[in-house]
């Protein structure tokens, strides 16, 4: 199998290539990467494969400065650690001459970094294969043109099959066959542009949909037929209303359209588009990162070169401070009621708050979207949440999200799917809490989480966009249709049942990976020391946190305590507009004279790249981000929790959940 003639009719297995399988006994990984050991899918379980291997694991967030293939592939699987050193040295990946990779169950989870894919790619693997993939993953697999398939195809392959082309493209709709059959989605974008490739036109016929398949079927362009509804598995084609890209994507996005429509390429529609200053800024502040200034300065460089080539919406640091994260900012100043957005960053679903439909994609997906004005979708199954009661107060949504993470998204339950909230609870959240639920379903290996819209919506929309109406507002609220099938099925939610939890960090030298799902309730836990308390993040950096933060510092310095003395406690302003908040609120001070260190506006420890990261692996954090990823924010162990038992925690030194009494006890 050449690259010139990828994809072949038949695949097999080229001689003198390899397989490797990514198992649990790192050291076995270790024997076949210097060793020259060979194993075969018949000998093993998937039990004893790795299961949730993470983008961090494949490209940690340094290997992300790279925009160049070969840089990327030197660094495959850079994040993949045992006792402290990498399993996969430099271009080891590479150097193997491996055509397969092999792995557990879901593969691919957490960022939506396309980084992860092209690693592999880049490094030599045309075939991928896993029990089940993370639903972005597989999409930046697809847009790449790799080819994925179970372990009995492995087995088939490893015989001395040759397997037909349609088997592995058999289970998907027509339009992602069409994407793997010319090898990827730019090159298909171009075969369709040019006459080569013919849609098929979907026609489900009129029932009751979901608030997902009622946006996507309101989007449809021409070439997806006539169709007024859609359902779960169709594959169309649909307009969005926007998007957006930070420094960390914008380099590969502009990279990509340079090379596939020259430079002189163009956008139709730029007011539609953004970009984004907010991952890197405080990166050139972290010691690890020294090496890398440059590259860093390269991605900011070729971000401003794109901005200015397109004339996209601009969103840059001014004087070094950002106007904040773009899922916040983003949703506080242009996703509205009914809207279809996507972005490069898996944290888009955040957007889902205000009743609209937004996920992540990768940069070649982006730059598809960007340039052609349409975006590939297969609709995707839903699973529904119906929230009833009101949390205790020493709860908040990310507390539902780690139970819906530990009870659901564990168990595969939420894999691929829309994740929507409804219910007479979710009156009782906050537009910020509502966007917490939705951030997180990202963590749950979901397509994108979306709440139904109601007064509260309206009012919240109301007082930032001058240009609507309560009638427009309303007139777009996209309601579930009775009797919407959900293949998740229709799960209550009893917010009172909800108590304060925490996802630990796992057990990654034992193959036990360090997970959201990992969720243990604070009353069943031993006391758990810490070193590091960090809030902020897309996650927890909103209006509503910072109430939270402040509700506990005053309670604690009532009580005449202050940040602990063995504790670092960091809070970063998710915007300048929550930073403008907390100062006319009176937070600001309340913060720093309870000894808190306060971070501008952007990204940060939550990626690794600013203050708050550990420095050692003895190091204990509790965080408000939304995931504990080993390394990600630093070599030491990090629990995931609310903003209240992260501010609580703070003052007392230990994992401590919130209550009105706790610094009376």
């Amino acid at each position: 199998m050449t690259e010139g003639e990828w994809p072949p009719e038949n695949i097999s297995l080229t001689p003198g290539r390899r397989v490797l399988f990514l198992t649990k006994d790192l050291d076995l990984i270790r024997r076949q990467l210097y060793e020259g050991l060979d194993l075969r899918m018949e000998d093993m379980s998937v039990e004893d494969l790795l299961d949730d291997i993470n983008t961090d694991v494949m490209t940690p967030a340094w290997v992300c400065f790279d925009h160049e293939p070969a840089a990327i592939a030197e660094n495959a699987y850079a994040g993949l650690m045992h006792e402290g050193r990498r399993v996969l040295d430099k271009g080891a990946l590479k150097g193997g001459g491996f055509e397969v990779i092999v792995s557990g169950h879901r593969k691919g989870t957490g960022s939506s970094r396309e980084t992860a894919a092209q690693c592999e790619r880049w490094s030599g693997i045309r075939i991928v294969i896993a029990a089940s993939f993370a639903p972005i993953h597989e999409r930046n697999n697809i847009n790449l043109g790799q080819l994925m398939a179970d372990h009995a195809v492995l087995e088939r392959l490893q015989d001395g099959e040759n397997i037909s082309l349609e088997e592995f493209t058999e289970r998907y709709d027509p339009v992602t066959k069409l994407i793997l059959e010319n090898g990827g989605l730019l090159s298909f974008a171009r075969e369709l542009k040019e006459g080569r490739v013919t849609l098929p036109n979907v026609r489900t016929g009129v029932h009751p949909m979901t608030m997902a398949e009622k946006i996507i079927s309101s989007k449809l362009i021409e070439g997806s037929g006539d169709a007024v509804s859609v359902a779960p598995g169709d594959a169309v084609l649909a307009s969005v209303d926007g998007g957006y890209s930070h420094e960390y994507t914008t380099a590969q996005v502009h990279a990509f359209l340079s090379e596939e429509y020259g430079e002189d390429y163009g956008i139709s529609n730029p007011s539609k588009f953004a970009v984004f200053e907010d991952h890197l800024l405080y990166a050139t502040d972290v010691p690890r990162y020294g090496p890398f200034v440059t590259k860093i300065e390269t991605l900011r460089t070729m971000q401003r070169v794109f901005q200015k080539h397109t004339g996209v919406r601009d969103y840059s640091a001014e004087d070094g401070v950002s106007p904040g994260i773009c899922h916040q900012v983003a949703r506080e100043e242009f996703i509205d009621v009914g809207d279809f957005i996507q972005a490069t960053d898996s944290h888009t679903c955040m957007g889902g708050s205000s009743n609209a439909l937004t996920y992540g994609v990768g940069s070649s997906e982006y730059a598809n979207l960007v340039h052609n004005q349409f975006s590939f979708v297969k609709v995707p199954e839903s699973i529904r949440f119906e929230l009833i009661g009101e949390l205790d107060p020493g709860c908040t949504a990310k507390d539902v999200i780690l139970h819906i993470l530990e009870k659901y998204a564990k168990n595969s339950d939420t894999l691929d799917r829309s994740m929507e909230f409804g219910g007479p609870g979710l009156s009782s959240l906050s537009m910020d809490e509502r966007a917490t639920l939705c951030n997180m379903a990202t963590e749950c290996s979901a397509k994108t989480g979306i709440c139904e819209a109601d007064d509260l919506t309206v009012e919240w929309i109301l007082k930032r966009r001058e240009n609507l109406t309560e009638e427009e507002i309303r007139s777009s609220f996209v309601i579930p249709d009775e009797g919407a099938t959900y293949d998740g099925g229709i799960h209550t939610i009893d917010l009172d049942g909800i108590r304060p939890m925490v996802a630990h960090p796992g057990d990654p030298d034992r193959g036990i990976p360090s997970d959201p799902t990992n969720g243990a309730y604070i009353d069943e836990l031993e006391d758990i020391a810490i070193d590091i308390a960090y809030a902020g993040s897309c996650t927890a950096g909103k209006d509503d946190d910072f109430a939270y933060y402040a509700k506990v510092t005053e309670a604690a310095l009532e009580a005449g305590i202050k940040v602990h003395d063995d504790v670092e406690c960091y809070i970063q302003f998710g915007s300048k507009s929550v930073k403008s908040l907390s100062s006319r609120m009176g937070w600001t001070d309340l913060f720093e004279e309870a000894g808190v260190k306060l971070i501008d506006p952007g990204c940060g420890a939550c990626i690794g790249a600013g203050p708050g990261i550990s420095d050692n692996s003895d190091q204990v954090t509790v965080s408000a981000i939304n995931r504990n990823f080993q390394g990600r924010s630093g070599p030491g162990r990090l629990y995931l929790a609310s903003p209240l038992t992260v501010m609580t925690s703070a003052f007392t030194g230990k994992i401590t959940a919130w209550s009105p009494d706790v610094f009376s006890k």
